[in-house]
């Protein structure tokens, strides 16, 4: 019998988790011929969703696909992200969420030193005054830098 992934498990653990807890969950995607997502919003190849209640209709969280219609610039889009996709889930708001790591078109994982997949780790992303870092400042060598206003979230993935 094969292995079950986690992951879809993780991901619906931290989305509850978020919610309960009043946090905006947002969902990091890597993005290929396998999603449905607006373009015009994906920037180098990965997009960033607010999968909040209040930001999403119809929220189907399965084993093998996310799948919801929000709203971009006002118009309603059906969006359709396969689990393997997901590169994060986190809470907007403190950074606190799970980074998995990349999974290559087949769904096995992506270049491992080790014969077996490291588990995905709960990890905070570091950030200043409870605002999310900047993709700019998402190295060692940017925290020195107060992280700019509207940029991006990052996760830091700790081993």
């Amino acid at each position: 019998m094969p292995d079950i992934s986690t992951k879809p498990y993780m991901l619906r653990a931290i989305y509850e988790w978020c919610t309960d807890s009043g946090y905006t969950p947002y969902l990091a995607v890597k993005v290929d011929a396998s999603t449905t997502v607006p373009m015009e919003y994906v920037k180098k190849g990965e997009i960033v969703l607010n999968i909040s209640f209040g930001a999403t209709s119809g929220l189907k969280m399965d084993n093998d696909s996310i799948r919801f219609h929000a709203r971009f610039g006002g118009v309603s889009r059906e969006i359709y992200v396969p689990v393997n996709n997901v590169l994060a889930i986190y809470a907007n708001e403190n950074g606190q969420g799970m980074a998995f790591e990349p999974q290559a078109g087949g769904g096995e994982p992506a270049e491992q030193p080790e014969a077996s997949a490291p588990a995905p780790a709960l990890a905070a992303v570091p950030s200043s005054q409870g605002e999310p870092r900047s993709e700019a400042a998402s190295g060692p060598e940017g925290d020195d830098e107060p992280p700019k206003k509207g940029g991006r979230p990052t996760l830091t993935r700790i081993k």
